[in-house]
């Protein structure tokens, strides 16, 4: 599978990427093992993942900075998702071997980027991430002072790279004139939204990626389990213990009358070519030249077959296209 590098830093992240949300929560160790090792053995070397990710502690973390219960944490027994990380990476003796990832999720202040850096790198068992991205933006906290505090741990070689996750254009132009002003290491990587019914990065994000040679790890490509085509408009025949049955808010992000519309064309077109929807899908938004890598959220070894294939597979031009005038 093909990697690309990130700037000058060294650090070289796969077309698919492996996101660990779920481990430790709907998916158990055992099986995060054994989707960690197929990711692998099919060339997938980024793996992603965040503070507030799994349970355990994780949990105590997000309920603290959210105030609210998760529904799935009453499911299975509770782990973090660093901490299976951290014990698949030792189990395997791979770690010079993988980009790791985490984001810190439970605030932006210098003493908080400090600390949760800390705590995920306890929990990964080493003394290094390769990427440390900010999960969302922090407008309580002055950015100058979250940027400096980002900047000082690649400094302390405790990251080699640093980014962000689902800030807008003007929130990365900030940050990065604040990087140039004061001479520090800026963003080298953001990590956004896309897919087929959640094009808006291509109107202004991807463009400023594109001029300022940064990086994009796109998530969701498969707008978070609706482009499956599991899912009707009726919640009641939802697929219990989805997603969306989980958390039926998140619904209101995809679920319109455009986007059934878009799915309806994508299954016509599965029909048409025999290729699954799926990887269609996935293969759709790799096809964007400014797209690095595609992160998927894996439960079963199907799902990763189906990234794979749709890297394996692409897209042609005139395919692409045609999907993108459903939009």
């Amino acid at each position: 599978m093909d990697k690309t590098d990130i700037g000058k830093s060294g650090v070289k992240i796969s077309s698919i990427g492996l996101g660990g949300g779920n481990w430790g929560r709907e998916v158990d160790e055992n099986t995060s093992f054994e989707l960690m090792d197929y990711a692998f053995e099919n060339g997938i070397t980024l793996f992603d993942t965040g503070d507030l990710y799994g349970g355990g502690q994780s949990f105590a973390a997000r309920k603290e900075v959210f105030g609210t219960e998760d529904q799935r944490e009453t499911t299975l027994e509770m782990y973090s998702s660093e901490k299976i990380i951290g014990r698949w990476l030792k189990s395997r003796g791979c770690r010079d071997q993988v980009t790791l990832c985490t984001k810190v999720g439970s605030g932006g202040t210098p003493e908080n980027i400090k600390k949760s850096l800390e705590r995920s790198l306890n929990h990964f068992d080493t003394d290094y991430v390769d990427i440390y991205k900010l999960h969302r933006p922090y407008d309580d906290v002055p950015l100058d002072e979250t940027i400096g505090a980002m900047a000082e741990e690649v400094y302390s070689r405790r990251t080699r790279v640093i980014g962000a996750a689902n800030h807008s254009v003007l929130q990365v132009i900030e940050a990065l004139k604040i990087s140039d002003q004061f001479d520090l290491p800026g963003f080298q990587v953001l990590q956004l939204p896309y897919s087929i019914v959640l094009t808006d990065i291509e109107n202004d994000l991807l463009p400023l990626c594109r001029k300022e040679k940064l990086a994009v790890t796109a998530y969701s490509p498969l707008a978070a389990g609706f482009l499956s085509g599991k899912y009707v408009r009726d919640p009641d025949k939802w697929p219990k213990g989805s997603r969306y049955h989980i958390m039926p808010s998140h619904a209101d992000q995809y679920f319109s009358d455009r986007n059934f519309r878009i799915l309806d064309l994508l299954k016509e077109l599965e029909v048409k070519i025999g290729v699954p929807g799926v990887q269609l899908a996935i293969a759709w938004a790799l096809a964007n030249q400014d797209v690095t890598s595609i992160l998927i959220g894996a439960r079963n070894k199907k799902q990763i077959d189906n990234a794979v294939n749709a890297f394996e597979s692409g897209i042609s031009t005139n395919l692409r296209d045609e999907m993108s005038n459903w939009v």
